[in-house]
């Protein structure tokens, strides 16, 4: 009986309603998976220097396998090469990255070692899907082992173009590891697009007909697969979380203001520093809202260990001291802004209150944050969402109020069109949108996938 094998950096053993804070690949796996079944393996997020088994776990229908990283591991794999080069690389900030051989050296010694534990499972009819830039030579170090089952990796991030793919030394081995999957996924056309360029003017290569690129003796199919959200079911879980105490307190506490919500990864390609000034510049600009809305801002802390993310942190701070100090009166505080997660329930309960969703990243694959806003909505009188341009949903949900996250004033005045926009504009935007995440939801996406992945494979 043939079996979805998915592997990840991370294995987020959760029902999807607890903790707020998972990113985009954990939502969007799960949810996947829930319906699909299968095994799940990956990092079980342990530090652990003994030598030990992998874990394993079934719930439901998914059966979870993990290993535990070594510090040194983690440090060089996690820290190093897929945090400190590929994701400021593949987020547009190659002067964050920070090279090392021994960070490179690590990357691939822990995707063998993923492979190695893989072997020992992997049947002949399986599918293996392999997800995001940790594990971006785990196929070609398969295929290596002798494992000729259909294999299909998907990123999640965006993909940079050539001229900044080549800021990395030696780039060319990580274009070469992708052409061994049979197929690769990405967010939008424009990643595709730097993904087939950087194969044909940066290896070579050739770009055939039907999606197919050719380099030596390697064929890939690479397409674009925008990853979704369960729509259909979290209005429901939107209303279990407004019984929540966490969302009654911030109810309550509102007193009816209109709320402007923000929920996002401490992360510098989300933009946090640029929408603060944005929310800054509608109070200044559009006194009208002074005393009238809040925003909340849930940001949990994300790999704080990293110098990088420190930084941003005092930097993001500071920002918010500013807003608090200067527009803050002994009844109202403007801004809240929270380094914790919350449930799940409760973090779409409150974009259900919220009258504005800001997602305004500097760059981002896809933002699933925008889509679940979207669906928390009541359709008798929906919220507005105000997005980026440089986040993949723009490619969609272009009937949100789109901005440029550079431009300080663009978010403040897309702050002041969405607060004063009349309800039945916000009706029809939010219909247009719904229509989209309704036809294009999460099971859609992993089904075609896994359809594509079979079909180029037979």
């Amino acid at each position: 009986m043939s079996r979805l094998i998915v592997v990840s950096n991370r294995v987020a053993k959760t029902d999807g309603t607890n903790k707020g804070s998972e990113g985009g690949l954990a939502v969007g796996v799960m949810a996947a998976m829930e319906e699909a079944g299968g095994i799940w393996f990956g990092w079980s997020g342990k530090i652990n220097n003994k030598q030990s088994e992998p874990q394993k776990d079934v719930i439901g229908n998914i059966e979870y396998v993990t290993v535990d990283l070594r510090q040194t591991e983690y440090n060089q794999y996690y820290k190093g090469f897929a945090n400190s080069v590929l994701w400021p690389l593949f987020h547009q900030r190659p002067e964050l990255m920070s090279y090392s051989d021994t960070e490179l050296s690590g990357y691939i010694h822990v995707n063998k070692k993923f492979a190695s534990e893989l072997l020992k499972i992997i049947q002949p009819t399986d599918t293996i899907w392999i997800h995001d830039y940790h594990l971006i030579p785990l196929a070609q170090i398969l295929r290596d082992a002798g494992i000729r089952n259909p294999i299909g990796f998907f990123l999640h991030t965006p993909f940079p173009s050539l001229d900044l793919m080549r800021t990395i030394p030696d780039y060319k081995r990580i274009l070469k590891a992708l052409l061994h999957y049979d197929l690769v996924g990405f967010q939008t056309i424009g990643d595709l697009t730097g993904f087939q360029m950087s194969v044909v003017l940066g290896l070579g290569g050739e770009a055939l007909d039907k999606d197919v690129l050719k380099f030596g003796d390697r064929h890939c199919t690479a397409r674009v697969y925008p990853i979704s959200i369960e729509t259909k079911a979290l209005p429901e879980v939107a209303v279990n979380g407004a019984k929540t105490q966490a969302f009654k307190r911030l109810d309550k506490s509102l007193r009816k203001r209109k709320l402007v919500i923000g929920v996002d990864r401490l992360d510098y390609s989300k933009g946090l520093v640029q929408r603060f000034q944005g929310y800054e510049g509608l109070l200044r600009h559009y006194p009208e809202f002074i005393r009238n809305v809040v925003y909340l801002q849930i940001s949990p802390t994300s790999r704080g260990d990293l110098q990088a993310y420190g930084e941003l942190a005092d930097r993001i701070d500071r920002e918010a001291g500013h807003i608090i100090g200067t527009y803050a009166d002994f009844d109202w505080m403007p801004l809240r802004y929270i380094n914790r997660g919350f449930k799940r329930s409760t973090i779409l309960a409150m974009y259900s209150r919220a009258n504005v969703g800001l997602v305004t990243p500097l760059k981002d694959g896809m933002n699933l944050v925008a889509k679940e806003y979207v669906a928390a909505q009541n359709p008798e009188d929906p919220g507005v969402l105000v997005l980026s341009h440089l986040a993949g949903a723009a490619d969609e949900l272009d009937a949100a109020v789109i901005i440029n996250p550079y431009d300080i004033g663009a978010i403040a005045g897309g702050l002041a069109q969405a607060l004063n926009m009349p309800l039945d504009e916000r009706i029809d935007r939010w219909k247009k949108m719904m229509e989209v995440l309704t036809k294009q939801d999460i099971h859609a996406w992993q089904s075609k996938f896994i359809a594509d992945l079979k079909s180029v494979t037979d």
